[in-house]
């Protein structure tokens, strides 16, 4: 058996700035012993620890898609001591990556179905390797009609724009962004996701399934819009994402209820979350 607190020594491989605040930094890691990205076999859905020796770790949801070779992708926000290490690290230098870590979106139960993604701010990126991971040409008759609302505060913190203007251009999923205010040169929808959602969002029924991904105050709003559509409680997955800690439920931090998040989660449905303290 691996040792869950050891990690896979990485390189980083490729840095792109994702923002233009540059608040957000895409960072494309490889492994450096062979066999080590056969072991982190992952699905789209979980996170890992990224691990910084005599600084720290943080747990980060996986951006890059199963379907993906060769690389393993996170989107980092600045926002704290690792974080801030991280993103003044530079391409070559070597770290940690402990995982994966976490359940997954539950692609067994989703296939046939139809999926409703709703997303917001820096929160799309397990979303972004979802996407990924239904359009490949493997999986993507697995799945019905993909529709899709994402939402930041402005044109500028939209995340993976190259890849969403590329998704446009296909038949076989709908795609609609939005921002907070208007915004010069900005020819999609304007205003918060679940108020773009409830215009768009298709209805829910047994085909159906949303997935919503993105902070506390989104998911707050979203969840009666979701209701309004007609989803069932079992058919709204969420991601408590906010709440990983040590990634393996030892620390208890993460604890809702008698619910790990880390262990248990972060992914559950509604109805799930409806049996534990209120979280959102």
């Amino acid at each position: 058996m691996n040792n869950p607190y050891l990690p896979y020594p990485v390189r980083i491989d490729d840095i792109e700035i994702a923002t233009e605040d540059k608040s957000l930094r895409t960072f494309k890691f490889v492994f450096l012993n062979e066999g080590d990205e056969e072991k982190f076999a992952y699905k789209a859905g979980q996170f890992a620890e990224l691990s910084i020796p005599g600084v720290g770790e943080i747990p980060i949801g996986i951006a890059s898609s199963p379907v993906e070779k060769g690389f393993v992708k996170f989107t980092v926000f600045k926002a704290g001591k690792v974080t801030s290490h991280l993103h003044n690290m530079k391409v070559g230098d070597v770290m940690g990556l402990r995982g994966p870590l976490g359940n997954w979106y539950p692609w067994d139960k989703l296939e046939g179905k139809n999926v409703f993604i709703i997303g917001g701010g820096f929160a799309f990126t397990t979303l972004r390797s979802s996407i990924k991971y239904m359009l490949d040409p493997a999986n993507r008759a697995k799945f019905g009609g993909i529709h899709m609302v994402y939402g930041a505060r402005s044109p500028g913190m939209i995340l993976y724009r190259d890849e969403l203007i590329e998704w446009e251009k296909r038949d076989d999923i709908n795609i609609h962004l939005t921002i907070d205010r208007e915004a010069p040169n900005w020819d999609y929808h304007v205003g918060l996701g679940p108020n773009i959602a409830e215009k768009v969002g298709p209805p829910g029924n047994d085909d159906t399934y949303a997935i919503a991904c993105g902070p506390p105050i989104m998911i707050k709003f979203t969840l009666p819009v979701l209701e309004k559509l007609g989803y069932a409680k079992d058919h709204i997955i969420l991601s408590l994402e906010n709440r990983m800690k040590c990634g393996i439920g030892m620390c208890g931090r993460c604890n809702i209820g008698r619910e790990l998040v880390c262990k248990d989660g972060p992914v559950f449905t509604l109805e799930e979350l409806n049996l534990t303290p209120k979280e959102y």
